[in-house]
């Protein structure tokens, strides 16, 4: 169903005789033509566009699950006695690898790509290596969102089921949580999915996604929900607790501090003045991350490997977005002392740093009709991403505050938003992997830097003690 519309196609072929004569009211509603996912046994109904919670007179659904698991427990019986056969025999496997002469086992967990979901998976693997972000939620309590008549028993979800009975932090802490773990190699993030279908409506559906929106909607309904209570105790309560956070934060989107913009939120001092009598205006803006334009005489460079001038780096995308500009006709600032909208020019300086800083390169851009993709190579470093000369006081940093290594890059493969394939790179315990929904592969530092980024994680680099610097 998910990948080559296999179901969907059954589904399209039992409509086209039905198109030629007139359908009774009774034929109508008995035509439902429905699906079941073999890893998940959740049923899917293409006519109600929905997931199937109720069964047959005779059963037949919960018959087909059975069966369903049957044959997953005697292929995981055989496959399990398989891999023991391969380890014993075979002295190189793909899942293994040596550190300081020792073999290791490969624990990172892919996720399965829910129809199209791409744009989530690689979102969700790039926020689980962020690892004071990711271990906040997998210290959380678990939340119990089922009654004593269901609890245990495997559920079937559905977006029919009241909106009470979901919470978008719970899943995303379960998710985190399977990830890592090793004992599988690739986690169905399905139970997240559907909460995000039900609070997020723009997501609904299986078409290809903008990883960054997504992002972003994630993000801000955690920090909405975190701001609730939590088994009685506010969560805002529980972020305190936590000194390492809490200290020195004072970026607050849309009320309390948490975790969310404890780690993520920075702030921006927004300040433009008019070019006719001189007035200065200034206003702070609190971010969650930095969407940066790649300059335009640079969007013409396809390739890395570029012989017709400069190579366009992260550096010139920041320059871009924090360097002084004249505001054009259809921005015009409307100056309280000039009483009147007048030309002027704007620059942005950043007044606090994140903990982790995201930068999103915009690689979309509408034209007349079409959503077309900046293709361009941004050089950007691994280690030691200096943001001092874009800070409003810059003197009051410390040596090392201002530096940043990268944790995760998010890249887009393909032409358009609306198609293409998302993948993401992150570092692990000082190893870098590739997350390609299911598949997870070890790779290098050459390849990672190569990657044509679309979102790039860099996390605040730690001051070294006194001692560890002698």
């Amino acid at each position: 169903r998910y990948v080559n519309g296999h179901a969907k196609k059954h589904y399209e072929d039992a409509q086209i005789p039905m198109t030629n004569h007139k359908k009774t009211e009774k034929q109508e509603k008995v035509q439902h033509t429905v699906c079941m996912d073999c890893s998940s046994y959740s049923t899917y109904c293409y006519r109600c566009d929905d997931f199937v919670v109720n069964d047959t007179k005779l059963g037949l659904v919960q018959k087909v699950r059975e069966h369903l698991q049957n044959l997953e427990n005697s292929a995981f019986t055989s496959d399990r006695h398989r891999k023991r056969k391969l380890l014993e025999n075979s002295s190189l496997n793909s899942k293994l690898l040596k550190v300081n002469g020792s073999t290791t086992a490969l624990c990172a967990t892919g996720l399965r790509n829910l129809g199209n979901t791409c744009f989530m998976n690689a979102i969700l693997q790039s926020l689980s290596n962020i690892q004071q972000f990711c271990c906040y939620f997998k210290e959380l309590p678990a939340v119990e969102l089922r009654n004593g008549k269901t609890a245990g028993r495997r559920t079937y979800h559905t977006r029919s089921q009241g909106d009470n009975n979901v919470s978008l932090v719970e899943e995303f802490r379960k998710t985190l949580c399977a990830l890592w773990q090793g004992s599988q190699t690739a986690f169905s993030p399905e139970s997240l999915f559907y909460v995000v279908w039900k609070i997020m409506p723009n997501f609904r559906g299986y078409q290809q996604q903008d990883a960054h929106e997504f992002m972003r909607y994630l993000l801000d309904h955690l920090h909405l929900e975190l701001q609730g209570g939590f088994n009685g105790v506010s969560r805002s309560v529980i972020l305190q607790e936590n000194s390492s956070l809490s200290s020195s934060n004072k970026c607050c989107i849309n009320g309390a501090s948490t975790v969310v913009t404890a780690i993520f939120g920075g702030i921006l001092q927004n300040e433009v003045n008019c070019l006719i009598c001189g007035t200065e205006s200034r206003k702070f803006d609190p971010f969650l991350d930095l969407s940066l334009d790649i300059p335009s005489q640079f969007r013409n460079k396809r390739t890395k490997n570029q012989e017709n001038g400069p190579m366009c780096t992260l550096r010139d995308c920041l320059r871009s977005f924090t360097d002084l500009e004249e505001l054009d006709e259809t921005e015009l600032y409307m100056c309280h002392k000039c009483k009147k909208k007048q030309k002027s020019t704007k620059k942005f300086w950043i007044q606090k740093l994140p903990k982790v800083l995201c930068l999103h390169l915009k690689r979309f851009h509408w034209t007349a009709y079409l959503r077309n993709k900046v293709d361009t190579y941004v050089e950007f470093p691994l280690r030691g991403l200096d943001m001092k000369c874009y800070l409003l006081e810059p003197e009051n940093s410390g040596p090392e505050s201002c530096l940043y290594d990268l944790a995760a890059v998010v890249v887009h493969h393909g032409s358009g938003v609306g198609s293409g394939h998302y993948t993401a790179y992150a570092a692990h315990e000082g190893r870098w992997f590739h997350f390609n929904d299911s598949t997870v592969t070890l790779t290098d530092e050459e390849t990672v830097v190569k990657a044509k980024a679309y979102i790039l994680f860099y996390v605040e680099r730690q001051a070294k003690s006194g001692s560890d610097k002698l």
